[in-house]
């Protein structure tokens, strides 16, 4: 075991069904280290990150820990609550925490400490807690009160007080913006500094080359490498990843015909658009076969745009063209009716059926559609789910394993089977690369540029400025709920959008 090693983890491991998940993995982390975990959705960074703490039992290999005392030991993990009391915590992108409940209570709860009996003590030591790591919320406010990002760190919090000293960070930037995200780094760079060991697991390259010192690469379940920050370049880190040379991510519009505009009437045009959240009258229209996007600064509205569009927000207001012919789409029914398809911001709420298979959750959207007392016989369903688990090559080990099992690259790729398998007209992806890997995000953007050069409609949400200039040939600008401008041609560079949000001038260079 390496001097500075607080875990060691060697010839890990772990099979299901059809699927060799890790094969002879190592991995080291040290006290003091901001350790980032990379690799494509499917590498099987989840799968080693569930054997670290219990959720999976390692079908082979050792993990060692180094107790307080300096004395390396091997351990054997059945459970989170054992991980606990080795001092593995971990805090997962989707918030395990009670929103009903008070900052305080979520710190200590389940802990039966008899010192917090007392509703005063627990909430001063709470306080202190949240004071010496910089936390700015008091332990008496409702966690729901709290934003996503103070949520995340009092989760930390929580995993700190219980003496952790291997913190697992799992995408815990996925839903951040840029101050809040800052705020996080904060936070891990004085828990490093305090001998805390994080393994960090993220998609964001900025964000790896910001906070860390190490990364360690896993492809196809098995190891690639391990490397200081210094000594692996981006380009070289993707390399890695994909197991082949990056292509430029630029230059990816090569591989399909550029939209051309037409004359021809908008395949759908909404005028006076608004809805129940807040959304001001905006109007928008969309051709065949184009690509458009509409981008701002997180809680701009661009989602709250295209939820009214697609009907799954209250709509107050505004008339709807498909194709030149008046239609009402009041719920998303309508939408689909007419041949709208809608992928979600939120995959997790909004998209798959955690419990239902692959084959279900793809076909889910056309049974809709058709009836459920029209159902498919399991021989057809099996069909289309075998025809885009080909098409858009979904790992997984058969049509029936249920949709949780996957990654979340695969996950997301069922949710835009489902919708392809529809056939739209016009498809709506809202942050569909948002937490999935480098190589993943590569296929989708082609996949939609393909669609577009065959006739669909494509409005195309990303964070990613850079993701938006690649595939959009026009894109909105969301102000404060506000449709502020309309960039194309020369305009679509990342100054203009910046100075069109900044300052809401359509024509702003």
């Amino acid at each position: 075991m390496r001097d500075k090693a607080i875990l060691e983890m060697r010839g890990i491991y772990k099979s299901f069904p059809g699927v060799k998940a890790l094969q002879n993995v190592d991995f080291t982390l040290c006290a003091g280290e901001i350790h980032a975990l990379m690799g494509e959705n499917g590498a099987g960074k989840s799968t080693l990150i569930k054997v670290l703490t219990g959720v999976h039992i390692k079908d082979e290999g050792k993990i060692s820990i180094r107790t307080k005392d300096g004395q390396e030991q091997e351990v054997q993990i059945h459970s989170p609550q054992e991980a606990q009391r080795n001092g593995i915590s971990t805090v997962y992108q989707e918030i395990s925490l009670c929103p009903n409940l008070s900052v305080a209570e979520n710190i200590f709860l389940g802990r039966g400490d008899s010192a917090f009996v007392s509703w005063k003590k627990m909430n001063k030591r709470a306080g202190e807690l949240l004071q010496n790591l910089g936390i700015g919320v008091k332990p008496t406010d409702q966690l729901a009160s709290c934003s996503i990002a103070v949520q995340q760190m009092v989760a930390i919090a929580r995993a700190v007080d219980m003496e952790c000293r291997v913190l697992i960070l799992d995408e815990p930037t996925s839903s951040l913006d840029d101050s809040e995200v800052a705020k996080l780094f904060k936070l891990m760079r004085d828990l490093k500094s305090r001998g805390v060991g994080i393994i960090f697991v993220t998609h964001f390259l900025d964000q790896v080359y910001e906070v860390c010192d190490k990364i360690t690469v896993l492809r196809d379940g098995t190891l690639v490498g391990e490397y200081e920050i210094e000594t692996l370049p981006r380009v070289q880190l993707v390399s890695k990843m994909l197991g082949k040379e990056l292509d430029d991510m630029a230059d990816i519009k090569e591989d399909v015909p550029e939209f051309k505009a037409t004359d021809e009437l908008p395949v759908y045009e909404g005028k006076g658009l608004c809805s129940s959240e807040g959304i001001s009258p905006f109007d928008f229209h969309i051709r065949r076969g184009e690509v458009n996007g509409f981008t701002g600064l997180l809680g701009s509205g661009r989602s709250e745009c295209v939820r009214t569009i697609f009907g799954a927000d209250k709509v107050t207001g505004g008339t709807v063209k498909m194709n030149g012919k008046t239609v009402k789409i009041n719920k998303p029914k309508d939408a689909m009716k007419n041949g709208i398809g809608y992928l979600p911001e939120d995959r997790k709420r909004d998209g798959i059926v955690g419990d239902l298979s692959v084959r279900d959750n793809i076909i889910l959207a056309l049974q809709v559609k058709t009836g459920f007392f029209k159902p498919f016989s399991k021989a057809k369903a099996t069909e289309f789910a075998n025809e885009y688990i080909k098409l858009l090559e979904i790992k997984t080990a058969s049509v029936n394993t249920p949709i949780k099992s996957l990654s979340g690259g695969n996950q997301q790729k069922v949710i835009l089977a489902r919708w392809l398998l529809t056939n739209p007209e016009y498809l709506i992806l809202d942050e569909p690369t948002r937490g999935i890997d480098v190589g993943t995000k590569i296929a989708i953007q082609k996949l939609v540029l393909k669609l577009a050069s065959e006739g669909m409609s494509v409005t195309f949400i990303s964070s990613e400025t850079d993701e938006m200039l690649r595939t959009c040939s026009r894109l909105l600008v969301m102000r404060d709920r506000k449709l502020v401008g309309e960039l194309t041609g020369s305009q679509l560079t990342q100054n203009t959008i910046m100075n069109t949000i900044a300052g809401g001038d359509k024509n702003a260079e």
